[in-house]
C-alpha cells in the first residue's frame, strides 16, 4: 500500500487518507525496440493469452504458462542510469505452446534463448513475444533466458498514484511495483496471479548498497569497483512486491525480540531514525504473529529511502517507505500485509480490499493494543461521517480506473469489525488466523473468505457482507435484530482474543497501499 506524505496532502484523518485513485492497468508504455527479430514461429500450436485473464486488466501478466521462479543478474550503473541483466524465467506449459509473452517496458532486448536454444522474438508495446524453436508440450518445464539493457523507465502520471516501477534517486533507485511496474526492470508475467520464487544477484559501484526481497546469502563482494550481493527470496512472492531498491544506506541487522531475522535501513537523511524502524518493525511482526498466526516468511525489517515520493509498499520481507518518517500505524499496515496480500494474495484485482482492508484493520488492532482507541470508537468515527463518499462506492469489487480509493481502506476495515461484531471476538480473530494458514503462499477470493466466516460462526452471513462490500450507500447500524438462520456450533473451544487495545484518528500523513 502507499502513503503520501504531509506535505503533499491537507490534514484530514488518516484514514481519508488512504484515498487514492487507481492506475487503470494499462498506463505502462513503452517506445517501440524495432531491433529485435521477427517471432515467426516454425511450428503450428497454440499461443499464449497476451494478458492473464484479468478482465479489469486485460494487458496484465499472460497466460499459457505458470512461472515458478525468476533468476535475476542485473547491474546498475547510478551516473548514468544504465541498467543491464539477465532474467532465466524457469516457468511450465499450461497448454501446448508454440508462442508466449513476458511483460517488458522499454529497455533494449539483445537475446532470448529457451533451455539453451535460440528464440526467436519480436515486441509490441510492453509485450514481449517469444516463439520457441519448438513447440512445448503441455506441462513441459523451461527456462527462458533474457538478456536485456537500457534506461528503465517507471510508471509516471498513472491517475493520481504518482510514480511507481524503477524510480531512479540520485545515488541509485527506489523500487516500488504495484500494480503492474515489475515490467519497467525485468521480464515477468506481471500479475499477482501469478507467484513465484526469486534469486537477485545485483551489481552497483562500490560503496552502495543493494537490497532485494529475502536474505543476503552471499556478498558482499567487491572486484573492480564494483559489488555484488545475492539475495534470496525462497517464498512464492507476486511480482509487485519485488524490489531492487539501492542507494548509501545504513543498515542494522538483528533478531526481533521472538528470534526473527531482522533488517532496518535508512538513507544518510533519516539515520537518527535506523534503530527505531529496527526496533519497531521487530516489535510489531512479533505481535502480529500472535493475532494472525506465524510469520509467513524469514525476516522482517523496513527501508526508509529520501526518495521524496511520500507512500510505502509493503514489498515482502522490506517494505518500503519513500522520503518520510514512518509512524507506528503505518508500520503496522506495511506488516500487517505480510499476512494479507503477501503470503495470501489477491487472484484479481478487484478483490484488492482483501490486501488493504485487512491491513487497515490491522491499524486499529495496533491502537487497540497500545490502548490508544478502541477498534470500536474508530468504526463509531467512520459511522459517524454520514457524507463520506466512501459510501458511494461499494469496495467488494475495486475500480480499475479509482483502484486504491478509501472506501477499498476504510470500508473494507469496517466490513471486518462489522464482521466482528456479528460472530464475537473468539471467532473472529479464529477466522483470521485460519485464512492466513489455509490460503498462506497461495491466492484466495472473497467468496473464499465469506466461506470461511461463514463455516466458522456457523452463521449465515450473506447480507452482512452484501451491504458492506457490494450495496452503495451507508449500511444501517447497528443492525435489525434477525433471527439466526444456522446453528452455532458448539464443539469449538473459544480462541483467547489478543490483547484488546485499539487505532486513533490521526494526522494528515503519508497514504500506503
Amino acid at each position: 500500500m502507499r502513503s503520501w506524505s504531509l506535505a503533499t496532502t491537507t490534514s484530514v484523518t488518516l484514514l481519508a487518507l488512504l484515498a487514492c485513485s487507481a492506475s487503470n492497468g494499462e498506463s505502462l508504455s513503452s517506445p517501440p525496440v524495432g531491433s529485435e527479430h521477427p517471432a515467426r514461429s516454425t511450428v503450428q500450436g497454440t499461443v499464449g493469452a497476451a494478458g492473464i485473464g484479468d478482465p479489469d486488466f486485460p494487458s496484465d501478466g499472460n497466460g499459457g504458462y505458470d512461472v515458478t521462479h525468476y533468476s535475476l543478474k542485473l547491474a546498475y550503473t547510478p551516473s548514468s542510469k544504465h541498467l543491464a541483466g539477465v532474467a532465466s524465467i524457469s516457468a511450465t506449459a499450461l497448454h501446448d505452446l508454440a508462442r508466449f509473452n513476458l511483460d517488458l517496458s522499454g529497455l533494449h532486448v539483445a537475446s532470448v534463448t529457451l533451455d539453451g536454444a535460440p528464440a526467436q522474438f519480436t515486441r509490441e508495446g510492453s509485450e514481449l513475444m517469444i516463439s520457441p524453436a519448438a513447440q512445448l508440450a503441455k506441462g513441459a518445464k523451461f527456462t527462458v533466458r533474457v538478456a536485456y539493457s537500457g534506461t528503465p523507465k517507471p510508471v509516471r502520471g498513472s491517475s493520481n498514484l504518482g510514480t511507481y516501477g524503477f524510480i531512479p534517486t540520485s545515488d541509485g533507485a527506489f523500487v516500488v511495483c504495484e500494480p503492474n511496474g515489475a515490467k519497467t526492470w525485468f521480464p515477468a508475467n506481471d500479475h499477482p496471479a501469478d507467484k513465484a520464487t526469486f534469486d537477485f544477484e545485483l551489481t552497483v559501484p562500490k560503496g552502495l548498497t543493494a537490497l532485494a526481497n529475502g536474505e543476503l546469502v552471499a556478498g558482499p563482494v567487491t572486484t573492480d569497483g564494483k559489488t555484488t550481493f545475492i539475495w534470496r527470496e525462497r517464498h512464492p512472492m507476486v511480482t509487485y512486491l519485488a524490489t531492487m531498491t539501492l542507494g548509501d544506506f545504513a543498515l542494522r541487522t538483528g533478531t526481533t525480540p521472538r528470534g526473527l531475522a531482522n533488517l532496518a535501513a535508512v538513507a544518510p537523511k533519516y539515520n537518527n531514525q535506523l534503530d527505531r524502524v529496527f526496533r519497531l518493525s521487530g516489535r510489531i511482526t512479533d505481535y502480529w504473529s500472535t493475532v494472525f498466526g506465524p510469520y509467513p516468511f524469514s525476516s522482517t525489517g523496513g527501508v526508509v529511502d529520501d526518495l521524496n515520493t511520500g507512500y510505502a509498499l509493503e514489498n515482502q520481507t522490506k517494505p518500503m517507505y519513500g522520503g518520510f518518517i514512518p509512524d507506528e500505524s503505518i508500520i503496522a499496515h506495511e506488516l500487517a500485509h505480510q499476512w494479507f496480500g503477501d503470503s495470501v494474495s489477491i487472484k484479481r484485482w478487484n478483490d484488492l480490499w482483501l490486501n488493504e482492508g485487512f491491513a487497515t484493520y490491522a491499524e486499529w488492532l495496533w491502537a487497540e493494543h497500545n490502548r490508544t482507541i478502541t477498534a470500536e470508537q474508530v468504526f463509531r468515527g467512520r459511522m459517524s461521517m454520514t457524507s463520506s463518499p466512501i459510501w458511494n462506492y461499494p469496495p467488494g469489487k475495486a475500480r480499475p480506473d479509482d483502484l486504491f480509493n478509501e472506501s477499498v481502506y476504510t470500508r473494507g476495515a469496517m466490513t471486518l469489525h462489522a464482521l466482528r461484531q456479528r460472530i464475537g471476538d473468539a471467532t473472529f480473530f479464529k477466522v483470521l488466523r485460519t485464512w492466513a494458514q489455509n490460503h498462506a503462499y497461495g491466492h484466495a477470493t472473497t467468496d473464499d473468505f465469506i466461506t470461511l466466516a461463514e463455516r466458522l460462526s456457523g452463521r449465515q452471513l450473506d447480507s452482512l457482507f452484501d451491504v458492506w462490500l457490494y450495496k452503495r450507500g451507508r449500511p444501517e447500524w447497528p443492525e435489525r435484530p434477525r433471527r439466526q438462520t444456522r446453528p452455532t456450533p458448539g464443539n469449538s473451544r473459544p480462541t483467547p482474543t489478543p490483547t484488546a487495545s485499539p487505532a486513533p484518528t490521526r494526522q494528515a500523513g503519508p497514504y500506503r497501499r
